[in-house]
């Protein structure tokens, strides 16, 4: 239990705010029905609660992978590299352990400001900012942070949270941290969130903009390329249904425009401002159907340029408009997916799930040119099987996931319209083990 105190302890200065220690009183957790302990409310009617959960990640791969965070999150099998003599470098094992997700949690409760009750939350994992040095390994890392003012039918988020196209009432129910990546859309982002509920319909309209999830461009991965349009992403989403329906649905389309680079050079090495720019639409729908023996979740996405969502796709250089000056237009690399996630919803202690997804890349509408800034450029298609085995004892889980993905790669751009030509499957399996410990 001594773990537990001192993370306790470590969410208390967190959140940085001295309360007197009760446990009377409880706070309810938005992301489950778990009840947590808050401490007495101080003399401003502010509450305090802390939670989280101490995390063990076992994982072995049967091949190198394309991941993040010495593999925690792995999106798909790398492609075959063949040796001097033919023999295929990434097909080598990996095998790790990691325990950078345990996650603390601090939810505040204060008074009704301009008639509306106000909540605000904070969530903090130990990821680090991965760099090529890892001088941040474990360290500290912001993972939810925003205030809530909710009035009878209106809510107002403001702050970071999952993006709208990472719809936290519809996530699929997988072990690894990925959560369905490269299939379902993965991205947290800075936001001002506006939702009005109509009896059982929730409308949203959402401004964002980017930080640990961005674009990417000339200069590398970035948000400079949203920031330069000087205008934030925007999303509108309308869902019926409440989490506790048993069946709800939804649907959501998605805007933003980038300024990929801020000047050209010519052949000369003469540099001149450009105005170039490149408008991104997206859209998805969502639904999940809860009965007693099952839970049944849904997702399909079409996406432009959706590089920031972990999801294959980005967008191209499509002509060389001026050469005298360098200018160039652009345009997007477009993405399908589709997953399904089912989780055996009958009481008791083991549960089993099954996860499958599927991406495509659809390429260009236009011809692509010149360069392409894209995940995935050389992937015509992946797929993934996940099976997994809860087994949950109190605060305790317990959990086997084995993940199969395949990836058939191709030339990029082979048929100058950004879609990959030629035919090639490489496949990975993950086996995970996770041990949870919740508070």
């Amino acid at each position: 239990m001594n773990a537990v105190v001192l993370l306790a302890m470590a969410g208390s200065m967190f959140c940085a705010e001295v309360f007197s220690r009760s446990p009377s009183n409880v706070l309810a957790d938005p992301d489950s029905s778990k009840k947590v302990g808050i401490f007495n409310k101080d003399k401003n009617g502010i509450s305090l609660a802390f939670s989280g959960f101490i995390k063990h990640d076992i994982f072995y791969d049967t091949r190198q992978t394309v991941n993040a965070r010495e593999a925690l999150v792995t999106l798909y099998p790398q492609n075959i590299l063949p040796d001097a003599v033919g023999k295929d470098i990434n097909a080598r094992y990996s095998f790790n352990m990691l325990n950078i997700h345990s996650r603390l949690r601090c939810e505040i409760a204060g008074p009704v400001v301009l008639g509306a009750e106000t909540r605000a939350l904070a969530e903090a994992d130990f990821y680090g900012n991965e760099n090529k040095n890892f001088s941040d390994l474990n360290g500290l890392r912001l993972f939810n942070a925003y205030i809530l003012f909710k009035w009878r039918t209106t809510e107002l988020r403001v702050g970071q949270d999952w993006h709208p196209l990472s719809i936290q009432a519809f996530f699929p129910g997988t072990v690894s941290f990925s959560a369905g990546a490269p299939f379902h859309p993965m991205s947290r982002n800075p936001q001002v969130r506006l939702t009005q509920t109509v009896g059982k319909l929730k409308l949203m309209a959402g401004l964002l903009t980017q930080r640990d999830f961005t674009g990417t461009g000339p200069d590398g991965p970035g948000s400079q390329y949203l920031r330069n349009s000087a205008l934030p992403n925007f999303h509108l989403q309308a869902v019926y249904g409440s989490d506790s329906s048993i069946t709800s649905a939804g649907m959501g389309i998605d805007y933003k425009r980038i300024v990929p680079e801020l000047f050209t050079t010519n052949g000369n090495g003469e540099t001149f401002r450009t105005t170039s720019s490149l408008a991104s639409l997206s859209a998805t729908g969502f639904l999940s159907v809860k009965t007693s023996p099952l839970s049944i979740k849904l997702q399909g996405v079409y996406a432009q340029n959706a590089y920031d969502q972990l999801m294959l796709g980005g967008y191209a250089v499509s002509i060389l408009a001026d050469p005298s000056t360098g200018s160039k237009e652009f345009t997007n690399l477009n993405t399908v997916s589709f997953w399904a996630d089912a989780q055996s919803g009958l009481p008791g202690r083991i549960n089993v799930g099954l996860f499958y997804g599927y991406t495509g890349n659809l390429g260009s509408f236009d011809g692509a040119e010149g360069a392409v800034y894209a995940r995935g450029a050389d992937i015509k298609r992946v797929y993934r099987i996940a099976p997994r085995v809860v087994y949950t004892r109190h605060n305790v889980g317990i959990s086997l996931e084995g993940e199969y993905t395949d990836a058939l790669y191709g030339t990029a751009n082979g048929n100058g319209k950004g879609k990959a030509t030629g035919a090639q499957a490489v496949a990975n399996f993950r086996a995970l083990i996770s041990v949870r410990y919740s508070f």
